[in-house]
């Protein structure tokens, strides 16, 4: 096979598999567009008008969406910058200030990533309805910030292996202090691979349904997914083609996320190269 034919096989695959990504978009984008009082399952393969902003504003009105919104940014926002600064510590007095038995250390945090989270739901309920953090804002960063912070750690401890000691060993004899040195030439140098950490962590964390379902009742604290999840049940009078609007609404914001900062993640994924 011939490097053209290689290139059009090459193609053919791409395009095939972008279309069958496209496909759920298609059928989320034109069902979440029809009028609810026209609404037929029958017809979702077929495009019937455009009521998504109706759709929209009808979802925030019926589900207390807007309340959950502001949460989740919260949240989202807040934890990822906390682990990533955690982690960064974490991998920092690892690898550039030796820490002793640092491997155990790093060890020791990123295990809390080999149990699965639902093995820990039932005690972490009890423990937060305990200590009064059941239903809490500051409930939900402090698990949030714990779950990413060991991934956190594996990446940055990674990155700063790539870095150079002398660097450290430098600066130390420029008379930097270690907390200088950590804020002033360590992280500046990590930007990329601080960003790509901080998406990945804030997607999962806008996308979590599992904790809010367990840690939160009023709509006020729930993650929006969680909050979506439970329009029809809960609030009854929302139709399929509203809650699909709400679904565009979910989406948005990680799909901004994503486009506005494609070009720190793309660099962050090849850790060590800054």
């Amino acid at each position: 096979m011939n490097g053209k034919t290689s290139q059009i096989v090459r193609t053919t695959i791409l395009v095939i598999f972008g279309l069958l990504w496209l496909i759920p978009v298609y059928l989320l984008l034109i069902n979440a567009s029809k009028d609810p009082t026209v609404y037929d399952s029958r017809q979702s393969w077929v495009p019937d008008g455009f009521a998504l902003f109706s759709n929209i504003a009808e979802a925030l009105s019926l589900s207390g969406m807007a309340d959950s919104v502001l949460s989740t940014v919260l949240y989202s926002l807040v934890s990822p910058a906390l682990a990533v600064i955690i982690g960064a510590a974490a991998g920092f007095g690892i690898v550039a200030l030796g820490l002793r038995h640092g491997f155990a250390w790093f060890v020791v945090i990123f295990g809390g990533t080999i149990f699965p989270l639902q093995m820990i739901l039932l005690p972490l309920f009890d423990g937060y309805s305990r200590v009064g953090l059941y239903d809490n804002r500051i409930g939900m960063i402090l698990i949030y910030t714990a779950i990413a912070t060991p991934f956190s750690a594996f990446v940055m401890r990674n990155f700063f292996t790539g870095v150079s000691h002398s660097v450290f060993e430098a600066a130390r004899l420029d008379g930097a202090s270690v907390w200088s040195i950590f804020t002033r030439v360590y992280l500046p140098m990590s930007v990329s691979a601080l960003v790509a950490i901080f998406i990945l962590q804030a997607t999962f964390i806008w996308n979590d349904l599992l904790l809010g379902l367990v840690l939160a009742q009023s709509d006020a604290v729930r993650p929006i997914v969680t909050t979506l999840a439970g329009m029809q049940s809960t609030y009854g009078g929302a139709q399929l083609s509203t809650v699909l609007a709400a679904g565009v609404l979910v989406s948005l914001p990680t799909v901004i996320l994503f486009l506005c900062t494609q070009r720190f993640f793309a660099k962050g994924l090849a850790l060590g190269q800054y």
